[in-house]
């Protein structure tokens, strides 16, 4: 891949991974202000759980798509980017641009994806 190419996947990552903490953030601060709120019934209490549990939801998939951000970004720097993990051939530049941190290609991806739902 050209360095123009790799400059530019990596600012698209950092510009998300950017977005992430800032989400994952604001999130915590959101549950933070849920622990300070006097709930007084229990319908307060199960719409306060509710959010809580998706909130939770919202940051434990952030978290997932951060940590591999991370890795990309280290295969960036390492020069090893948009390589498939399966095949070893190159991801398409299409796929990256749909999603930057992507670890295989298109081929790959559906058998994974077709094995994982099984």
């Amino acid at each position: 891949m050209q360095d123009s190419e790799l400059k530019y996947f990596k600012e698209i990552l950092e510009s998300r991974k950017e977005q992430i903490i800032k989400n994952i953030n604001s999130v915590y601060a959101e549950l933070d202000e849920l622990g300070l709120l006097e709930l007084n019934d229990e319908g307060d209490h199960a719409s306060a759980d509710n959010n809580s549990m998706v909130e939770n939801a919202i940051v434990k998939q952030q978290e997932k798509e951060l940590k591999e951000i991370n890795v990309t970004l280290a295969k960036i720097a390492a020069r090893e980017y948009g390589v498939c993990e399966m095949c070893e051939d190159l991801i398409g530049f299409q796929r990256l641009k749909v999603k930057p941190h992507a670890i295989y290609c298109k081929d790959c991806r559906e058998i994974v994806e077709k094995s994982e739902s099984k």
